[in-house]
């Protein structure tokens, strides 16, 4: 039986560990995060009224130098009734031990594993007697990409694949990609754990101190989410690369897509105001035509202000950003009921 702790976030959200064995850094843990919809009141089962996502189960998977700490988003979901579950995947935020390298990994297909586990947890706490609940998988930027390989090579397993700015391809062009990917496949070869690169000058998270709001900031573990991005080496610089190179070739991911952008990106050397409403980590253009690769049914969404999370920008393109969602959660749950 799964024991859930009181998580980082406090009241409404619990988190257990997912025991992943070990490498040459120790022993290696996910952790899964939990925030559970509010029971139903007395009218409305008296009434039969349901929420709209009554029958979802939501797990999302953070990007690079990241973890989760969003509860706006989690309560986007529990707040239409649908069960919100969180991975920090090994050696990222909650899951991080002493003496490993963070975000570190060679493959990004061995992040099967956690995923596999937690879906099977989040299976395993469903009411047999239910019906099935539909499995949405939520992903942010490297997450998203991580999710959609998974997706890809395990047909069958989600229902819908909600991508936020995800980094399917490398920056610019894949052109840059086929240029550079032999000299990082060597670098990897003879010395996977040195310095890759470094391009992270704080402006991602400085746009963030201007947009969102303090009590949202003030919860955030430097350690875990810095304020520049944790060094990129050599060997994940490599899987990252392989993984952009397989979106290029093309997924056949089988659930519909949705993918939410910023309709600019700013990426320059100089901090500018206008680092605040757009996305400074992505080259936006190239990910919306790598989106298309993704399967048959992709719904790419373009929000004007909108940064890198676009969940944590301004007031109003963040509104936009759910609103979106929201349309296209409408839209996807009256296929779902018309196909059923």
């Amino acid at each position: 039986m799964t024991v859930w702790r009181e998580d980082v976030l406090g009241a409404g959200f619990e988190c257990t560990d997912l025991e992943l064995g070990s490498d040459s850094e120790g022993p290696l843990v996910a952790a899964l995060v939990r925030a559970l919809p509010t029971p139903r009141g007395l009218w409305e089962r008296i009434l039969g009224r349901e929420r709209s996502l009554e029958d979802v189960d939501v797990l999302y998977v953070h990007g690079w130098s990241d973890y989760f700490f969003q509860r706006q988003l989690a309560e986007f979901w529990t707040s239409r009734g649908a069960r919100f579950f969180a991975l920090d995947l090994r050696k990222y935020g909650r899951s991080l031990r002493e003496g490993q390298t963070p975000g570190y990994i060679e493959d990004l297909d061995e992040y099967r594993v956690e995923i596999e586990l937690a879906i099977n947890e989040i299976r395993e706490s469903q009411d047999p007697a239910a019906t099935r609940r539909k499995l949405v998988l939520l992903g942010h930027s490297t997450g998203g990409l991580v999710l959609s390989l998974w997706a890809h090579k395990h047909p069958g397993y989600a229902d819908a694949l909600i991508l936020n700015s995800p980094w399917l391809e490398f920056q610019l062009t894949g052109t840059v990609r086929q240029v550079v990917a032999p000299i990082f496949n060597l670098r990897a070869k003879f010395s996977p754990h040195d310095l890759a690169l470094q391009a992270d000058l704080g402006f991602y998270m400085r746009a963030q101190q201007q947009t969102c709001s303090p009590q949202e900031l003030n919860t955030i573990n430097l350690q875990w989410r810095p304020e520049r991005a944790h060094a990129a080496l050599n060997g994940w610089m490599r899987a990252v690369l392989l993984g952009h190179a397989r979106v290029s070739e093309g997924l056949s991911i089988d659930a519909p897509v949705a993918v939410l952008l910023s309709k600019r990106s700013v990426l320059a050397l100089k901090w500018s105001e206008d680092m605040t409403r757009a996305d400074t980590v992505l080259d936006v253009g190239t990910i919306a035509e790598a989106a298309l690769r993704l399967g048959d049914c992709v719904t790419v969404c373009r929000i004007d202000g909108a940064l890198h999370d676009v969940f944590l920008s301004s007031p109003e393109p963040r509104a936009e950003a759910y609103a979106q969602l929201e349309r296209w959660l409408i839209g996807w749950q009256a296929a779902t009921r018309h196909n059923a």
